[in-house]
């Protein structure tokens, strides 16, 4: 735990380049939420470049592309036909962009053994299999179908992103990497089975 609070997360470890890249995936995440009416803009928004760039700073997604959802994965992942180009038009660039990036990253992850995939962006196993399954030239077709799943994740925890934002914006990094701590609480009590 002392690495959390010497503004590390995981500095020599083997994760090291995948927590920098989560990083900028967070960052790039909340930069395009806070250009955004619907949530958690209204807590993101006040934020600065540098603010959001600290809250960034997770050991887990603060994005979400449906990861946890096994079913709708296996579907979307076995099912290449169901893969269609949806109209375009509606969907602007920044959220393609950044949908195309997500996918990749998690295709990497997911790619890698252990559980990486599971404890950085709230995969399942079976969901990590699926993309191991995959290859690199088949994430392009789903980049369309699936901006229309980007949220935040946890979003309807109102707890959780106001007091990640609140900590971003003090002036106290123990504080924030409290908050982001209390984000990993939440990501291993969705682990656990349904009571």
């Amino acid at each position: 735990m002392q690495e959390a609070f010497d503004g590390r997360w995981s500095g020599d470890s083997h994760w090291s380049a995948d927590l920098k890249s989560l990083r900028d995936l967070n960052h790039r995440f909340l930069d395009w939420a806070a250009l955004r009416s619907e949530w958690p803009a209204g807590k993101v928004a006040p934020l600065t470049a540098a603010q959001r760039e600290a809250a960034a700073g997770c050991p887990y997604a603060l994005f979400d592309l449906r990861f946890q959802d096994d079913r709708h994965w296996q579907l979307r992942l076995q099912n290449p036909v169901s893969w269609h180009v949806a109209d375009e038009s509606a969907v602007d660039d920044a959220t393609v962009r950044f949908v195309r990036l997500a996918l990749f990253y998690a295709w990497h992850v997911a790619s890698s053994a252990g559980f990486k995939a599971q404890l950085l962006l709230g995969m399942n196993g079976a969901t990590a299999a699926e993309f191991r399954r995959i290859t690199v030239n088949q994430l392009p077709a789903l980049v369309v179908t699936e901006v229309k799943h980007l949220s935040a994740r946890w979003s309807g925890s109102i707890a959780y992103w106001s007091a990640l934002t609140a900590a971003a914006s003090g002036a106290d990094p123990v504080a924030l990497r409290r908050v982001q701590l209390h984000g990993l609480q939440l990501a291993a009590a969705a682990r656990l089975p349904d009571p």
